[in-house]
């Protein structure tokens, strides 16, 4: 069977860094193992092989990050997050002001930024809000652009948003063109999507809710710690942070500048500078 150790993991992560400036170096080590062993056996290369093609092909790092970073995601994915974000999180924020701003971090193919935009929506506001959706990957935030996905998926995001209790059809919200659901453009209109490094990037503006939902699972702790931070600088104070249901901010050195809103659904206020 396939295996790779330390020593080579570290060499490619250290490659991809001095040369493309991708830092991979302080990901967790079982998922970075895991997802290069999965390119490996896709793209039937050796390690040795894998450092060649990274050496000497630019355009193979895309194709590289493209299966580095996959995410399989869903919309209204645990629903009752989203409840709880239509039900208390936006009527809070909007108690102090009707326009604000959401960054969803490491949108991935933009499920997440679908699910929020049609929730807001349907609750009147979504010209008051402004969304701004960053991903490490360009192509994939070339898909979340254009807002398209396989029909076979709807199923089960139909589920999720029946689950979630939206108030419209979810079936309203796109149409159909061959085997895809193509989504209303007009869900995204206050929405901007751009590249932005989670690692190595700089703090770019100011939010009232910061989402970066089963992301930091895959660094380890030192760079959880130092994106926490930067989520920390990213938000207005009595902002809020939603993290997934899997992390934690409870060791972190930022944990004592936030309160817990919702425990079981990861969901933090920020009440210190």
């Amino acid at each position: 069977m396939l295996d790779i150790d330390i020593s080579d993991l570290k060499k490619i992560s250290e490659l991809i860094y001095q040369k493309y400036g991708y830092d991979f170096r302080n990901y967790a080590m079982s998922s970075f193992k895991r997802r290069v062993l999965r390119i490996l056996e896709l793209k039937k290369l050796t390690v040795d092989g894998l450092l060649k093609k990274l050496t000497d092909s630019p355009n193979f790092v895309n194709e590289f990050l493209d299966e580095l970073t996959v995410n399989v995601t869903e919309m209204f994915r645990d629903p009752s997050f989203w409840r709880i974000m239509r039900e208390e999180v936006i009527p809070a924020i909007m108690l102090n002001h009707k326009q604000f701003k959401i960054w969803h971090a490491g949108c991935s193919s933009g499920e997440e930024v679908i699910s929020m935009c049609i929730m807001l929506k349907e609750m009147g506001i979504l010209h008051d809000v402004t969304v701004i959706a960053t991903d490490l990957d360009v192509n994939i935030l070339e898909k979340a652009k254009a807002a398209t996905y396989p029909l076979k998926n709807m199923e089960l995001n139909e589920k999720n948003y029946i689950r979630f209790q939206g108030t419209g059809n979810f079936k309203d919200y796109y149409r159909e063109e061959g085997s895809n659901a193509v989504f209303n453009k007009d869900l995204l209109m206050n929405v901007s999507f751009r590249r932005h490094d989670l690692v190595l990037g700089d703090i770019f503006n100011k939010f009232d809710l910061v989402l970066c939902r089963n992301v930091m699972i895959y660094f380890n702790q030192t760079l959880q710690n130092d994106v926490l931070k930067k989520f920390h600088e990213s938000l207005f104070k009595y902002g809020y942070l939603a993290i997934g249901s899997k992390e934690s901010l409870i060791w972190c050195d930022y944990a004592n500048r936030f309160i817990v809103v919702n425990n079981e659904e990861k969901i933090y206020k920020k009440i210190k500078d």
